[in-house]
């Protein structure tokens, strides 16, 4: 899982009346032969393997369109799976030689870089190269247990891991896919990568990016797959319900928007000449993210008395009542991988103030006139930070405010630029308490990414690490390391919950609501649409053309 979160900014944009016809949207939303779809967040960089990397937008617009990648994850029933991609030939196998882990993957023939140069087994050593070895890496989870990959055959990669590793199909796809080799050897990757690139490896072609405008990506006539048939023009809004009312305007033909409260009315009462998909069942996790080395949060009793002061069913009630989810998420693991955690180890953190009470003051509290609590003559306050600019975290904020007042806490809103607070105060420590999401870009369970001790971000690792709360309890890291090592289910089930429950006693952080995944699209796109729980709704983009 990467810890990412769907940030916002602030930028206004002009509408045409919210009632323009279906007619007058199509032409609107389209600039020449290309499709105009929102963005709501602008990433800060296209070197997808480095730290600046972080935000699910650059998947959404970008990456998912242009690197090629071993597997697709897709549907079949309920359950989200693996598939082979068509970047390979066959089926990758995974087999023990000389008692390590082996996988090889047998590379398509006809799989070429937009140049025309084949996609060969060196661009597989090259990527997992730059991510074990570089500097600046955003994440080399999986990628430093591979002991070496073997590219003496072109057409076949042979990757060896010094230590089992389960997740491996998450490795060569996911946020990263597979970079060329041929293209970037020898040369400063992140400045070549840094503001886009000309070449690809997907369907689409990245022709421009205009920072702070849009991003637009050409089909790729060199993709040997099914070629896209439409320009896209992928236009930055990053106020979501100005987003929202491009949308209604026609301005753009589909939005993948946070859900603020606005849209979660609009479409409770339908809006014409739109369909759209919603769902809980998500890949996502928001959550207020604790950082535990910073007091008064580094008291175990104070977390729980803080959990303890929130009624949280209320909260996601209001927030997302009308699309029918009213509970609590009660596991740090996204709903999509509930087979793997306890969805009820944060149950028991409902609003108790008689718990607060006795919490608080077996941690030395008292409460002063003001009916706050204080210690050593500091007063319970809490700043809490997320992303500017987006109404319902702030609304989030509002109550959380309203809540822990009555409850003797004094709870300060202090928000910041998405690229302050993910690029520097959460990976410095520089926060008391976050609220934010984390997307997963894995089908693979497991948190150790982001909660195990050996992931805190220090001067040591560049601060490159993901555990941005400082997480370091005492029997957390043995069984997520293992959940990572696992190729049992059954096993990483049992691990999962055994984690669950000793994060939830810890109360390390404290699990909200599964950010419902929104999708939005006008009648005038024809093409497969509806959500994706690690690409978007913008996963078949290529297939996507004006009726």
């Amino acid at each position: 899982m990467a810890g990412v979160a769907l940030a916002t900014g602030l930028a206004l944009i002009s509408a045409v009346p919210a009632g323009a016809s279906g007619q007058s949207r199509a032409r609107q939303g389209t600039a020449g032969d290309s499709i105009v779809l929102g963005a709501e967040q602008e990433p800060d960089c296209a070197d997808w393997i480095g730290s600046c990397a972080g935000a699910s937008w650059g998947v959404w617009t970008m990456q998912a369109h242009t690197m090629p990648r071993v597997f697709e994850i897709v549907k079949q029933g309920k359950v989200w799976v693996y598939e082979a991609s068509n970047l390979v030939a066959s089926e990758p196998t995974v087999e023990t030689v000389d008692g390590k882990q082996t996988v090889t993957y047998e590379i398509n023939p006809d799989a070429v870089w937009s140049d025309g140069e084949p996609i060969t087994s060196s661009d597989f050593l090259y990527t997992w190269d730059q991510i074990a070895n570089g500097e600046d890496i955003y994440d080399a989870t999986g990628y430093d247990k591979i002991e070496g990959v073997d590219d003496s055959d072109p057409s076949t990669a042979v990757v060896t891991y010094a230590d089992p590793y389960g997740g491996w199909k998450g490795l060569f796809g996911g946020a990263y896919g597979v970079l060329p080799s041929h293209i970037l050897e020898g040369t400063d990757r992140t400045a070549a990568m840094v503001d886009g690139y000309s070449w690809s490896g997907g369907p689409f072609i990245i022709e421009s990016w205009e920072r702070g405008v849009s991003v637009t990506l050409v089909p790729n006539d060199a993709y040997w797959g099914d070629k896209a048939k439409s320009t896209v023009v992928f236009q930055f809004i990053t106020d979501t319900a100005a987003e929202f009312q491009a949308f209604k305007a026609g301005e753009v033909l589909a939005i993948y928007p946070q859900p603020q409260i606005d849209v979660v009315e609009a479409i409770d009462a339908g809006i014409p000449d739109a369909e759209s998909a919603f769902t809980g069942d998500t890949g996502n996790l928001e959550a207020l993210w604790i950082n535990m080395a910073e007091a008064p949060f580094d008291s175990e009793k104070f977390r729980q008395a803080f959990a303890y002061a929130i009624d949280r069913d209320a909260l996601v009630k209001r927030l997302f009542g009308g699309l029918g989810i009213n509970k609590a998420v009660n596991s740090l693991n996204p709903p999509i991988q509930s087979a793997f955690s306890d969805t009820k180890a944060f149950a028991k953190y409902k609003l108790n103030l008689k718990k607060v009470d006795s919490l608080m003051k077996a941690d030395g509290w008292k409460k002063n006139d003001d009916g706050v609590w204080e210690k050593d003559g500091e007063p319970a306050e809490i700043e809490i930070r997320s992303t500017t600019g987006n109404q319902r975290r702030e609304l989030t904020e509002q109550i959380l405010q309203d809540q822990l007042a009555k409850a003797g806490f004094d709870l300060v809103i202090n928000n910041q630029a998405a690229g302050d607070l993910f690029g520097q105060q959460l990976p410095d420590g520089d926060f008391q308490l976050a609220l934010y999401a984390q997307v997963v870009t894995t089908l693979d369970p497991g948190l150790c990414v982001i909660l195990c001790s050996s992931n805190i971000p220090t001067e040591d690792n560049d601060f490159s690490g993901q555990n941005f709360t400082r997480t370091d309890v005492a029997g957390l890291d043995d069984p997520l390391e293992a959940i990572d090592g696992s190729f049992d289910d059954e096993e990483k089930a049992k691990l999962g919950k055994k984690a669950d429950r000793i994060m939830a006693k810890a109360m390390i952080s404290l699990p909200l609501d599964p950010l419902p995944n929104i999708a939005l699209w006008s009648k005038t796109l024809s093409g497969p649409k509806g959500d994706h729980p690690v690409f978007s709704v913008f996963v078949n983009l290529a297939e996507w053309e004006l009726t």
